[in-house]
């Protein structure tokens, strides 16, 4: 077995555990660490992200992590796996069944494999670099609508007041020209579901790399483009725009 394969499968094995942690508890009243204006921190947050990293750095001692609630292991390794141990926490909070653990892993600049999983509908995608994306072992590949009219586009919404007008300028001229839009409130699943055909785009103005590194190799093994840079009002997000290459997106002005 090479490193990549057994770090693909202890990703897998990691994803499903908190998954099951995630759903046993899904729709109890959770643990509440933080409340924000725009989001919520939730003490499951941490359980998963600690639970994930157990499972890790066991097999993978002398790697980093990089993770939502925090650091761990060899902050010097060129490894460094890169976790969103709840993406859609807000959903998971009000009940939503829409939320997803999201777990990379990068050496050096470049991720090397994805792994999104799904606990409420038992879905999960899976790739490496240079390989097929698949959900639940079946290849998955982006939709081959090219015409606008007929696409489906998530739009995210950030947090700060900037990005949340960036957002609702963009809206409108999406919602003239598609044929919907959706605001579904997991950047990972919002990605994974571009890898496998469910949306032709989505739009981003500021997220995080832990919520977009395991969806980014995703979209391009499925035959996708992923275009992200850097904000210049803050160095620790980015905007993110992943299609399938067909349709011709608007310019985000």
């Amino acid at each position: 077995m090479t490193e990549i394969s057994a770090a693909l499968e202890t990703a897998i094995h990691a994803a499903r555990e908190a998954g099951v942690l995630l759903k046993s508890k899904f729709g109890e009243v959770p643990d509440v660490n933080e409340f924000h204006a725009h989001d919520i921190k939730l003490a499951l947050d941490v359980e998963s992200q600690e639970m994930i990293t157990k499972r890790l750095l066991g097999r993978f001692p002398d790697h980093a992590i990089f993770g939502e609630e925090g650091l761990a292991g060899d902050q010097s390794s060129e490894w460094q796996w890169i976790v969103d141990p709840i993406d859609g926490t807000v959903n998971y909070f009000y009940g939503v069944p829409h939320y997803c653990i999201s777990i990379a892993l990068r050496r050096g600049d470049e991720i090397q494999l994805g792994v999104i999983y799904d606990p409420q509908r038992d879905e999960l995608w899976q790739t490496v670099k240079g390989g097929e994306s698949l959900l639940n072992g079946r290849v998955v590949r982006v939709s081959e609508r090219t015409q606008l009219s007929d696409a489906i586009v998530s739009i995210g919404f950030s947090k700060s007041k900037a990005t949340i007008n960036a957002g609702l300028q963009l809206l409108p001229k999406y919602v003239e020209r598609v044929r919907k839009c959706r605001m579904m409130g997991s950047a990972a699943l919002d990605l994974a579901y571009v890898a496998c055909g469910r949306f032709d785009a989505y739009i981003e103005q500021s997220v995080s790399l832990w919520d977009v590194a395991a969806g980014k190799l995703l979209v391009e093994n499925a035959g996708g483009i992923f275009e992200m840079t850097p904000r210049a009002d803050n160095p620790d997000k980015i905007s993110v725009r992943a299609w399938n290459g067909k349709v011709e997106l608007l310019p985000n002005e």
